[in-house]
Formats: structure tokens, sequence, C-alpha cells
């Protein structure tokens, strides 16, 4: 591709890089392919010359570029819970279908971002939570034009890199423990919201006192695809309360803690066919906590491993909440007085 200033009679045919008011009375669009007419308004507008891209005959135009590549990330968009829109001056966006969480194929991605500095895609982070519409990526040819190997380099690594995971939870309850004057039910409607969010319903939680047996028995009166476990007083210890509960009402606990702030004090495990979730207090808050992950992945039906939640750390330290007991400014300021 060659760009820069070329005589009207040389620009026939290239694409205009910068927008070019024609008098005050209409303007020619940057990304315009010059036709007989454009060329015959530029010179009556007094123009004698005007900066183009002229593409090479290996090059392809930014919008089939954009195009190419984005099927290439979503093959079959359908399957992939994403919609593609469409290309418009080089760009293509990758838009979410319904509820889900975001997977990816990081290194495919970073593969093709490599390719050629012209050819980029950009995505949110691997099980970003998503709402119908939301944007999952955006392709985006910078140039007005791509090399036509570049363009088929970087879609042989794309190998369908990106879908949106549909949630595979039908059912949800929560059960709550209370202590005298505790929070009760508390925080329910925050938690209903975010089990909402994946068009799932969350029915008033069952509330039971803080002690092992009434928990496991409120456990075993119900089954659920996924239970979460709100308790009154903080799980403090993998043999606490409730991961005590959950195992005497036959279930496993798989971890207790998690290297997020807020949402330190979560556990997850199984009972029966379904997953639990020991909620941690600030999940009382509608304030973005480490519960918020753990759940969304859950509902859409991914493994979480040691692993997967050793990894949350790297980016786990979220927002401030205003309800936090010990706030970390507050307890620092303290310690250095």
């Amino acid at each position: 591709m060659k760009f820069g200033p070329v005589p009207l009679s040389d620009a026939e045919g290239a694409v205009l890089a910068h927008s070019v008011g024609l008098n005050g009375k209409r303007r020619l669009r940057k990304g315009r392919s010059l036709d007989e007419n454009d060329i015959k308004a530029l010179e009556a507008a007094g123009l004698s010359e005007v900066i183009v891209a002229k593409l090479d005959p290996e090059d392809v135009h930014e919008n089939p570029a954009a195009q190419a590549l984005a099927e290439a990330f979503a093959p079959d968009p359908a399957a992939q819970g994403l919609e593609l829109t469409q290309a418009f001056t080089g760009r293509v966006n990758l838009l979410a279908v319904g509820p889900g969480i975001v997977q990816l194929d990081v290194a495919a991605i970073e593969a093709v971002n490599r390719v050629h500095p012209m050819i980029t895609i950009a995505t949110v982070p691997p099980f970003q939570q998503m709402q119908r519409g939301g944007m999952v990526a955006t392709i985006k040819i910078i140039s007005y034009a791509v090399p036509s190997a570049a363009l088929d380099a970087a879609c042989a690594q794309a190998r369908a890199a990106i879908r949106l995971l549909a949630p595979q939870v039908r059912n949800v309850r929560l059960v709550v423990s209370d202590i005298e004057g505790g929070a009760g039910d508390k925080g329910w409607r925050a938690i209903a919201q975010r089990v909402a969010a994946f068009d799932l319903e969350l029915p008033r939680p069952v509330v039971v006192a803080h002690t092992v047996w009434d928990l496991a028995d409120a456990l075993t009166a119900g089954e659920s695809d996924l239970t979460l476990i709100l308790t009154g007083s903080a799980t403090s210890d993998i043999d606490d309360v409730a991961p005590q509960a959950v195992r005497a009402a036959g279930g496993t606990v798989a971890r207790f803690g998690m290297p997020v702030d807020p949402g330190n004090l979560l556990f997850i495990g199984s009972l029966g066919k379904g997953g639990v979730i020991g909620l941690p207090g600030c999940a009382r808050s509608p304030a973005l906590n480490g519960a918020d992950w753990v759940m969304a992945r859950m509902i859409c039906g991914v493994a979480l491993s040691d692993d997967d939640i050793s990894g949350m750390g790297v980016g786990g330290l979220l927002k401030e909440i205003p309800t936090r007991p010990q706030p970390r400014r507050a307890a620092a300021s303290k310690q250095a007085e």
C-alpha cells in the first residue's frame, strides 16, 4: 500500500485518507474509494491533489479484511454465542447473544496481534461476565488495507478462539445462617440480582440458626444445581460452621479462601450433583467481589481448580467498598500513627 498526496489525475480508485469538505456543501468521508464523480467534485472545489492510500495488487481492503478475520474467530457465531456486526471503517465487533462468560484462547489472540501491526483484536478479560448485546471483542484493521499474506496468517491463528459460555445451571438456592442480632437475610436482593443477570431466579432464602446441624438439615432438605451459603458469622477456617455443615450433609469442600479482596472468606464444594459456594460477607453488597467471579464460572459450567482460584490474585485487588468494617486505607493510616 502506498500512502501520501497524489494529483487528482492519479487518485481515482484510491482510498481517501482524510475527510475533505467541498465548498461547505458536502464532505467526502475518509475511507471512501474515490470514483470519477468524486474526482470532478474535488476539482470543482479547487483542489489539485489529495492524500490517499493506494492499494497494491496483493492488498486486501480494510472492510473485507476485518470481516474475514472476524469470521475466522467466529466461524459458527450461533454455536459460539456471538453475533458479528458488518464491517465499517475496518472494524467488526463481536457481541454476546445472551448472558454468560467469555472463554478466550489467549495464546491464539496474542498470536494474531503479532502477525502485523495493522491487524488488531481487543477483547474483554477472560471469563468476563457479559449481558445480551455486550461487546466481547472488536477487530480493527488500522490502516486502509493489509497484505493478503498477513491476513491469511492472522486468520490461520484465530482458530475460533472466542466463545460465550451460556449458563448451565437451571436453579439456584440460598441458605442463610443467622446469629442473635445478626443480619438475617439482609443482602438477599443483592445476591438475587447477581443470579438474575444470568436469567435465573433466586427464591427467598431459607434462614436457620448458625450451627452445623441446623445448616446441614437445611442443606439436605432440598436440592439445587447450585447452593449458595451466607453465614451470620464469617467463615474463618475450613473447619468452621458452614464447611462442616456441607460435609455433615454429605457434601465436600474443595477449597477455602481466595486471593481476591474483597472476597477472601469464600469456599467452594459440592453437594449431591450440584455445586456449593460459601459466600463471603461482602456478597451482601452489590459491589464487585471475588464471589462474583466464582459464581459466574460455576453458573456457566466452568470447573474451578485450586490453580484457577490462585490465579485470580493478579487483578484481584478490587474497589474498596464503604461497608468494609476495617477499610484498608483506614487500617494503614492507624498503623502509621
